[in-house]
């Protein structure tokens, strides 16, 4: 018997590759951002006037990211250089592809790490390519059960991996009762079917 569960498109919301459909995980535990999140979060970030971010010529960090829906949206519309963090390897090899898809190899990279290991990394590489980079938006999608959220943003903070004025955003569950460190000032928060999209500073 056939199921009556669509399948789930995953294609790049807009830009130079627009429309273009990417490979997407067999796998149930690999959660990829569905295309109606990705374009509310792009829209919230090109048209608010609560925040001044200019997605051309920026430096993208797309932490827990699977098989990399977010940060090659960003590639999409012109990001100067995105690094990708995920551990899982097999959401690593789709990574791999969607990228050699686009083509966009020289404007990636990829740590395959535990998020706290690798952002520890990331601070400290020699290559010229990445040392010292800081981040006009860092894009967070961990496990919804995942509870090191402030953990995370303190790293963030304390290894300067972000530049002032710069964006973190945040995907939780929209039934998330977190309470966010005071080193993250929360700009809005949007609520997306189940996801929860926080912006902050």
């Amino acid at each position: 018997m056939e199921s009556n569960k669509q399948k789930v498109i995953i294609r790049i919301i807009a830009g130079k590759f627009k429309r273009t459909t990417l490979y997407e995980p067999k796998n149930k535990t690999i959660r990829p951002l569905r295309d109606m999140v990705r374009e509310s979060i792009f829209n919230f970030l090109i048209h608010s006037n609560k925040i001044s971010l200019q997605l051309e010529q920026s430096n993208v960090l797309d932490l827990y990211s699977g098989t990399g829906s977010f940060g090659l949206d960003c590639l999409s519309r012109q990001s100067s250089k995105v690094v990708f963090v995920e551990k899982e390897k097999k959401a690593v090899k789709i990574l791999e592809k969607n990228i050699e898809k686009l083509g966009e190899k020289n404007k990636t990279r990829i740590f395959v790490n535990n998020i706290f290991s690798a952002i520890e990394k990331v601070s400290k590489y020699k290559d010229a390519w990445i040392a010292g980079l800081k981040y006009n938006l860092i894009f967070c999608d961990p496990p919804f059960k995942d509870t090191n959220i402030n953990k995370l943003i303190e790293l963030i903070i304390v290894k300067n991996l972000i530049k002032k004025n710069g964006i973190i955003i945040l995907h939780r569950h929209k039934d998330a009762k977190e309470k966010l460190t005071n080193s993250f000032k929360i700009i809005d928060e949007r609520v997306y079917g189940r996801s929860k999209i926080i912006f902050g500073q």
